[in-house]
């Protein structure tokens, strides 16, 4: 199965396996409206794919890589409606649709975000068939990576730099937290949904991980200035309307581009020790570095 393929298969898998999940109704149809919104308004779902292609890497399966793909994209798509908000980068547009508050309202928006962050907590706690000090190794792997020490903390720094002048250090840093952080727990979650990944083999995945997260971020910040606002399904050229600091920014197009690749290598360079196992995951970082929006 050629790349393209297999992360299609994928999406879909995810993609069924996130509106089951979400198939349970409450006491307030407008927030579980919401909540389906927010997460079934299409995306790339690269999060959940490198749960999957993780865990398949070192030989587990997919069936129980479910709830970990569910729960990294749960708190993806909720970091996203707070990420909308007024407060926040004051968006209104979403992957070519109205963001959430701007669909409903901001009380609805927020309480939409904070049950799918606990939501995603839940998955991974009743998760079956896995052994008690693996179900806390993945609710703490997941908690760093979306908390104050990962994504909140790295939208922190984003919201406190705007305006101010950032060398490639501080935008390693910040990125590394706000999009590289759940990158890192994808993959790592998928490795251990598998019950047999090796601290080797995990050793190998977190630099891979760690390398195309920042990867994945530099393209962001290219495509932000090359791509269009009907490609990327939100408003082109915001970063820079916004002052925000930019891997473009600080370090010229080329130059960014050099930086992308430089990563790239360094990641896959560290999924030699699987040999052909990591074919799925070197074809969705090269789609990460290649992709249109």
């Amino acid at each position: 199965m050629n790349t393209f393929d297999y992360i299609k298969a994928l999406q879909d898998r995810v993609s069924d396996a996130l509106r089951s999940r979400l198939d349970n109704p409450g006491l307030s149809p407008r927030l579980e409206e919401a909540m389906q919104y927010a997460v079934n308004n299409g995306g790339k779902r690269i999060r959940p794919i490198l749960v999957y292609a993780s865990a398949e890497t070192v030989g587990g399966n997919l069936r129980d890589a479910d709830d970990c793909a569910c729960a990294v994209e749960f708190i993806h798509a909720y970091s996203l409606i707070h990420d909308d908000l007024p407060a926040m980068d004051d968006d209104e547009l979403r992957r070519g649709q109205p963001t959430c508050h701007v669909k409903y309202d901001e009380a609805t928006a927020i309480l939409a975000g904070d049950a799918l962050q606990s939501l995603a907590f839940e998955l991974l706690a009743s998760g079956h068939r896995r052994e008690p000090a693996l179900t806390v190794d993945m609710i703490a792997t997941l908690a760093r990576a979306s908390g104050w020490q990962g994504m909140v903390g790295g939208q922190s720094i984003d919201i406190d730099g705007v305006g101010d002048a950032k060398n490639e250090q501080d935008l390693a840093l910040m990125h590394g937290l706000k999009t590289g952080a759940l990158i890192s727990a994808s993959v790592r979650l998928g490795a251990l949904s598998s019950g047999r990944a090796t601290e080797e083999q995990l050793a190998g995945l977190d630099t891979f991980a760690s390398c195309m997260g920042l990867a994945f971020q530099i393209k962001d910040d290219i495509l932000d200035v090359e791509s269009d606002t009907d490609t990327l399904g939100k408003q082109q050229g915001k970063d820079e309307s916004s002052n925000k600091p930019t891997y473009q920014a600080v370090l010229g197009l080329e130059g960014a581009r050099d930086r992308m690749l430089a990563l790239y290598e360094q990641g896959t360079m560290a999924l030699d020790i699987f040999g052909v196992q990591s074919i799925n995951l070197r074809g969705i970082a090269d789609y990460i570095i290649n992709r249109k929006y």
